[in-house]
């Protein structure tokens, strides 16, 4: 199968490249490489002994994607482009709506142009904001409370709108709960740029010497240790979570909706525990007042993926944490030389 990767330089979308291109797939994709680089792309290549195709194309920018579309037959696509800082969306709304919401509609126009019928789509548990209640199951109301999820909540009723409107099209969405850790090789894994925005590699940075300390934003939630807890599932369980539904789509079930997550909660101190024993040293941390927005509690329920795609994450936190530390501690500053 031929598959189009949009984001395919980024975090997730570089390890399910791997995932494909070992599979046997030809892999064609783009990135605008404004939130990753192109080194991670040759590591791909490296890890698998095999040729992908890049193009650096901005989704908002249809002429040059069209063009690679006319250039490659492609079957299907999978959809990771897009800015995703949460924190980040709330300062710059406009800026989060017009790249992730324009540029995915520039991204479906050109699909059916082009007659490409099959999507998987990156959705997220954000589309579920603040849950009643634990386990969160697909059926949960929808209610964002960030543009980011707000962006991912449209999106999906604008799928869910073209399915209605072509009986033709196959679209997974997949909502992930909290990714982290990298392929065992250390080469490659996730490279934020600047100050990290999320636990596991703000963690790793302040392991590797780069942060001094680790600040916890409360220690008052109604959790086990006072700290927020969330479902963290490892980015090669993820990649094989859209492997997964790719082999769906094959069926023609229209759409489908899955949740990807461990269904297990960890909080954040439980987290800086294990990443404390998987790099051997002493982690620095400094409790500080709870962030706006933040919620105590999300785990998943994710027996819908295991029953329909045969599909359930299989590595605990220790192996995300061993992961995280030898691809931090073999690339300090990322893909930078």
């Amino acid at each position: 199968m031929r598959v189009l990767v949009t984001g395919g330089a980024g975090y997730i979308g570089s390890h399910t490249c791997v995932d494909l291109l070992l599979a046997g797939h030809e892999v064609i994709v783009v990135d605008s490489l404004i939130n990753s680089r192109e080194e991670s792309i040759r590591r791909i290549e490296e890890i698998t002994g095999r040729k992908l195709f890049f193009h650096k194309v901005d989704l908002l920018d249809q002429e040059p994607l069209e063009a690679v579309f006319q250039e490659s037959r492609i079957d299907a696509v999978i959809h990771f482009a897009g800015l995703k800082a949460v924190g980040e969306s709330v300062i710059m709304p406009l800026q989060y709506y017009k790249n992730n919401i324009i540029g995915s509609l520039v991204l479906f126009e050109v699909m059916m142009h082009h007659g490409v019928r099959n999507l998987v789509f990156s959705s997220s548990a954000t589309v579920y904001g603040d849950p009643a209640s634990l386990p969160i199951t697909e059926d949960f109301p929808l209610q964002a409370s960030n543009p980011y999820g707000w962006g991912k909540v449209m999106l999906e009723q604008i799928l869910r709108d073209l399915c209605q409107a072509d009986p033709e099209m196959n679209i997974a969405l997949l909502r992930y709960f909290n990714p982290v850790g990298a392929h065992p090789s250390g080469r490659i894994g996730e490279d934020p740029k600047g100050i990290p925005n999320n636990l596991v590699p703000y963690i790793a940075q302040v392991a590797v010497g780069k942060l001094s300390e680790l600040q916890v934003f409360g220690n008052d939630y109604p959790t086990p240790d006072g700290t927020g807890v969330r479902d963290y599932i490892h980015v090669m369980d993820l990649a094989s979570g859209h492997m997964k539904a790719l082999e769906k789509l094959d069926t023609n079930p229209g759409l489908v909706t899955y949740n990807l997550g461990t269904g297990k909660g960890c909080s954040v101190l439980e987290m800086v525990n294990a990443f404390a024993e998987a790099a051997e040293k002493k982690i620095p941390y400094r409790i500080v007042a709870r962030r706006p927005g933040d919620i105590a509690s999300c785990y998943a329920d994710a027996s819908k993926a295991e029953k329909e795609l045969s599909w359930r994450a299989t590595r605990d936190i220790h192996a995300m944490c061993e992961d995280t530390w030898r691809w931090q501690s073999m690339n300090p500053n990322g893909y930078e030389e």
